[in-house]
């Protein structure tokens, strides 16, 4: 018989910054956490700066996946006095109009060269806009113009609303450099984890669980694709302990697996022979190793040539090689549910996660009473233009910041995506 209790633990306040918690945190705490996410972002400036140097470099290559450094430092200052500084509304939180009246910004040009729907993507890499000297006066100064309002902002979720924002927004961004810089073959000193013990399937008992969040004041801070909580009756099932290795990757490339129509969706088909990919991105050769010694990984890691250990998690990979590499092994892809009660409820049994963000299979439909969230309409975080065509994120990786790193977190991407340190790990059908 399924548990008629829920394994999510009750949510707590926050002791520390880089607590998971820290939806909930206070003006105190969050005052301490905006400014380490700015000194996070200017020092990661820093670091491409002297990669760029390093590399004899004056400019970045284009890329379609890559947006200037300095740009998107300077859109991190923008979004924050955008919603915080110059939204007289801002009190109204989640219930503030999408359209608020604003005052003007610190930069008369600020939305000229930071605002997304005045800056298309590719005018972003024109030499008009600020240098990194000037951006990094800009982070400074609109900083201390939202930590002056927070020392007056009501201690409510609606008070703290758009200052929670800002953190997370900048937090997220702060990822988004380090994955551009892998993209790039940029070297920012960033290390994968070490592999961690292989174990065998966990086998997780039924329960009953509530997935997604319920909407109201003690909730904090969440994203609209977080809102609107199912109870769902979830089946005993089995789940890998840890995310699809390259050892078990090689052997599914070392068996046709790119060349089996049979193993491919048609749309993950049609997305291969369009692409000609023989292997995840970043890969440079993959196959058995000599002798029958398992197998043999060669990965660009931030531009540097390197053997993959077989027991590191596989990584770089599509939703379309996820779901091929199940099908060929006779599993399935971890639904959203499974993975978020094994990520509660399994730890303690050896069921790792955080070392990559991956793939799961889940409801990508809105939610009953779903409304998108007053900020992220025309942006990448608008949930809205993701259901029906994209596919869930779980977990967190790496990159990410320690307070971003939630079990309850779910995003979405389209399908091709691969350029985050995406990984998968799958159920017994």
């Amino acid at each position: 018989m399924p548990s008629t209790t829920p394994l999510l633990p009750p949510p707590g306040l926050p002791h520390s910054i880089d607590s998971p918690d820290m939806r909930r945190a206070g003006r105190e705490l969050l005052s301490l956490a905006l400014i380490d996410a700015r000194n996070h972002t200017l020092h990661l400036l820093g670091l491409y700066e002297q990669a760029m140097e390093k590399a004899g470099l004056t400019q970045l290559p284009k890329s379609p996946d890559v947006v200037p450094p300095t740009w998107l430092a300077g859109h991190i200052g923008w979004f924050a006095e955008w919603w915080i500084a110059r939204n007289t509304q801002r009190a109204f939180g989640v219930e503030c109009p999408a359209r608020p009246t604003r005052l003007a910004a610190i930069e008369p040009m600020a939305d000229a060269w930071w605002s997304p729907s005045q800056r298309p993507e590719a005018e972003r890499w024109s030499p008009e806009l600020p240098d990194l000297t000037s951006t990094k006066a800009y982070l400074l100064e609109t900083l201390e113009s939202t930590l002056e309002l927070l020392e007056r902002a009501a201690e409510t979720d609606a008070g703290l609303y758009f200052y929670r924002l800002a953190l997370f927004h900048e937090d997220l961004r702060g990822e988004q450099l380090i994955v551009m810089a892998q993209t790039l073959g940029l070297s920012l000193g960033a290390e994968l984890p070490l592999p961690g013990i292989t174990r065998e399937p966990l086998l997780v008992p039924g329960t009953r669980w509530r997935l997604g969040l319920d909407a109201g004041e003690g909730t904090g801070f969440a994203f609209a694709q977080e809102y609107g909580a199912l109870e769902l009756e979830v089946p005993e099932f089995e789940i890998d302990a840890q995310p699809v290795t390259w050892l078990q990757f090689v052997e599914f490339v070392d068996d046709g697996g790119y060349d089996r129509q049979e193993l491919w969706s048609p749309e993950g088909w049609a997305w291969l022979q369009a692409s000609g990919r023989r292997a995840p991105r970043h890969v440079e050769q993959i196959g058995a190793a000599h002798h029958g010694a398992g197998g043999s990984v060669l990965q660009r890691r931030f531009g540097v040539a390197t053997r993959a250990a077989g027991q590191q998690s596989a990584m770089h990979v599509s939703w379309w090689e996820a779901d091929a590499w199940a099908r060929w092994s006779g599993r399935r892809l971890a639904t959203e549910v499974e993975w978020e009660v094994a990520a509660h409820g399994a730890v303690r049994r050896g069921y790792r996660w955080g070392e990559v963000q991956e793939w799961t299979a889940g409801t990508l439909r809105p939610w009953p009473g779903f409304s998108a969230d007053p900020w992220s309409a025309g942006t990448e975080f608008d949930p809205l233009p993701a259901f029906g065509h994209a596919r869930v994120l779980r977990g967190s990786s790496f990159a990410t910041r320690a307070r971003l790193r939630s079990a309850r977190w779910r995003g979405f991407a389209p399908a091709q995506r691969d350029d985050m340190f995406l990984g998968f790990r799958t159920c017994a059908i």
